[in-house]
């Protein structure tokens, strides 16, 4: 096989003798080596661009807003739950969901005798979200009928008391049936705290005016309702002191 350059032209010639198959006629014979030489810096370009333009959607992307990384679990810490629930902290166990323009962060702590873990929810407006809607506004459509309730008590007579308080026992009883617990409103924690029970517990829920958040806590073991009262508003009183 002979091979012969050829400067005049600037062509690589390679010939076969006859009988000589020791290999294919490349594709790229006779092609000139200046157009080889554009294509493959043509290639190099396109691949960087390539390159630089997923860098570049990477670097533009809107960073997660704070509320999306906000985590519950750094506002009670071990010494917290073990002082007040009885049990050293074993792990935690982080969650978060968003809905209707609210942002809901999660933790469960874990004590090392399961039955004294504790659970708790912080609710904050999300900024990220199309509908606008804060957490006073929301805390207001869960409560303040309630608490309205709670001012029409102080203002009753003894007079009317007592048939105030049979009709309102006869709606509470039918709640109850039905399955529903009115709130009960707790004093000593937050801006304003309700109490709702259930079988199995309840949970305290916490108002937070000046953050625009509340939060929700309840706590596991068998102590009695008002116990589990005393544990969470301790607690709840601790997280939301550290928004």
């Amino acid at each position: 096989m002979k091979n012969r350059f050829m400067p005049e032209n600037g062509l690589i010639n390679v010939s076969r003798q006859q009988g000589d198959c020791s290999r294919p006629v490349h594709q790229w014979d006779g092609v000139p080596w200046q157009a080889l030489s554009l294509l493959c810096l043509a290639l190099l370009v396109f691949a960087s661009c390539g390159k630089r333009s997923s860098l570049e959607a990477v670097v533009q992307a809107k960073p997660e807003s704070a509320a999306a990384k906000f985590d519950a679990c750094g506002l009670l810490t071990g010494a917290d739950i073990e002082a007040i629930m009885g049990s050293p902290l074993k792990e935690t166990k982080s969650s978060g969901a968003a809905n209707e323009g609210m942002r809901v962060s999660q933790c469960f702590y874990t004590a090392q005798e399961f039955s004294k873990s504790v659970s708790l929810a912080v609710t904050r407006s999300d900024p990220g979200s199309p509908v606008k809607r804060g957490a006073n506004a929301y805390w207001e459509e869960m409560f303040g009928r309630f608490r309205n309730e709670e001012k029409e008590k102080a203002r009753e007579s003894e007079s009317d008391k007592e048939k105030k308080e049979s009709l309102r026992e006869q709606r509470e009883k039918g709640k109850e049936e039905e399955g529903g617990v009115p709130p009960k409103k707790i004093s000593g924690a937050g801006d304003e705290a309700f109490w709702i029970g259930n079988r199995v517990g309840g949970a305290l829920y916490v108002l937070k005016k000046d953050k625009d958040a509340f939060a929700r806590i309840s706590v596991g073991g068998p102590d009695k309702e008002e116990i589990k009262i005393d544990k969470c508003k301790a607690l709840a009183q601790k997280a939301i002191n550290r928004l």
